[in-house]
């Protein structure tokens, strides 16, 4: 049976609840860089043939019932109103950064409407100087949808292979993994350190455990009147050396010198600061299994790649910068790699999971989205990732030079913006955005 009954209201779940509140308000917005000039009416004939078909979520859009229960409910697509091509100001120019950079500033600081389906894509048909690209594709998609597993998994089915479109896209492998939800602590250890992790989570949900103000997380840390978007393309084959002398994980291996670049700024900029108490918020998708499958599966009963969102944070304090580490930047990656072991053995996120259902349960979906919301506000910096393709590939027949992805989350007039890492392998170069 579908997931959803023909027109008849699906219930949307708790974390799609929370998401979606006057106290939270989160969405993802997805950058695809094109190489040649963008063509309107092909890109539109792949979203009303292929993207919109895909879940019924992308043609719904969220209300409530008598009792207050939210629930997607389908109505008829209009794609016009969906569709965003700018006129910028300037002409003649030949590259537009500056416009591109304050127009993806305003986006990100708009609210998706709710009276229509809960995305947009923005076609801005200017070339751009920093990436060399023709013009850029932007999605801007409600979390409420899914997470970025099943949001990119939607947008990855709507591209093709650049050398052969016939072909199936292919993604480095992945092994299965055992999600901690599934373990059973093994020591006496691990279920005081799934305690303490747990106490650590609620009390970042309130206001008892903040981080330290530094200059990753000044005093006026909301972004009221606008924000700066940057992106860098890395080597993968670079992080294989760190990696190997350490036999960590190449995930392990990238937090680590993500932590020590944080630390690193922060000195910079402030030299006390290579000791503030700063903490960043992982996200870790809590399925078994990390590849890639499609969206007719992701949408199956009981599938272990199923569609929603099924998340949670971990917090990971970063390590203070000391003149040893400093002196050999591999101590540093070793001991952000130690850090992040002793998580893996803890039961945090299932019993977050339940203090939240708990919490929506006596106190109701608001409260609920309020102790998320604190818990990211009260912290310095998120970090997520997603797995891009192995070839190059096209969407709508426009060749993609790269892509990457953020979230973005509103309380009321206020912005939090969380960077987020893209891995993208294809022509032969292996590279981290």
């Amino acid at each position: 049976m579908s997931e959803f009954e023909k027109d008849a209201p699906m219930a949307v779940s708790p974390m799609s609840s929370y998401l979606n509140t006057s106290a939270l308000n989160v969405f993802i917005i997805v950058v695809f860089e094109l190489e040649i000039p963008i063509d309107e009416s092909k890109i539109m004939q792949v979203l009303k043939d292929v993207f919109v078909p895909l879940n019924k979520r992308f043609s719904s859009i969220m209300i409530e019932d008598k009792k207050g229960k939210k629930q997607w409910k389908q109505v008829d697509v209009n794609l016009k109103e969906h569709i965003k091509s700018p006129i910028f100001a300037k002409k003649g120019l030949k590259f537009y950064d500056e416009e591109f950079d304050e127009y993806m500033s305003n986006i990100g600081g708009e609210k998706l409407a709710q009276d229509k389906p809960l995305w947009e894509v923005h076609l801005i048909k200017y070339p751009t100087r920093k990436n060399n690209a023709a013009g850029t594709s932007v999605v801007k998609l409600h979390h409420s949808l899914g997470d970025g597993y099943t949001l990119m998994g939607s947008l990855l089915s709507c591209v093709k292979r650049v050398d052969d479109p016939s072909i199936p896209i292919t993604f480095p492998s992945s092994h299965a993994t055992t999600s901690s939800i599934k373990r059973l602590p093994e020591s006496i250890f691990s279920m005081f350190k799934s305690a303490s992790d747990f106490g650590w989570n609620i009390l970042r949900g309130s206001n008892f455990i903040v981080d330290d103000q530094s200059p990753i997380r000044p005093e006026n840390k909301e972004f009221k009147h606008g924000f700066g978007i940057s992106n860098i393309s890395l080597s993968l084959d670079s992080f294989k050396v760190v990696k190997n002398k350490l036999k960590v994980t190449t995930n392990d291996t990238l937090v680590g010198m993500i932590f020590l670049g944080i630390r690193l700024y922060m000195e910079a900029k402030s030299y006390e600061s290579r000791k503030a108490k700063t903490t960043a918020l992982v996200l870790v998708n809590t399925r078994k299994i990390r590849a890639y499958k499609s969206v007719g599966e992701m949408l199956q009963t009981n599938s272990e790649s199923s569609w929603g969102n099924q998340f949670h944070y971990l917090h990971l304090p970063i390590p203070e910068l000391s003149d040893a580490n400093t002196s050999n930047p591999l101590d540093f990656v070793l001991e952000a790699h130690k850090i992040i072991s002793g998580l893996r053995i803890s039961l945090a996120l299932p019993f977050s999971s339940v203090f939240l259902g708990l919490l929506d349960k006596i106190k109701g979906p608001e409260a609920a989205a309020k102790h998320v919301y604190k818990t990211i506000e009260n912290s310095s910096v998120s970090i997520s990732n997603v797995v891009g393709p192995v070839e190059q590939v096209a969407f709508a027949n426009h060749p993609i030079k790269g892509f990457y992805f953020m979230s973005i989350e509103r309380a009321g007039n206020n912005i939090k913006l969380h960077g987020e890492l893209t891995h993208c392998i294809w022509s032969g170069e292996r590279s981290h955005r």
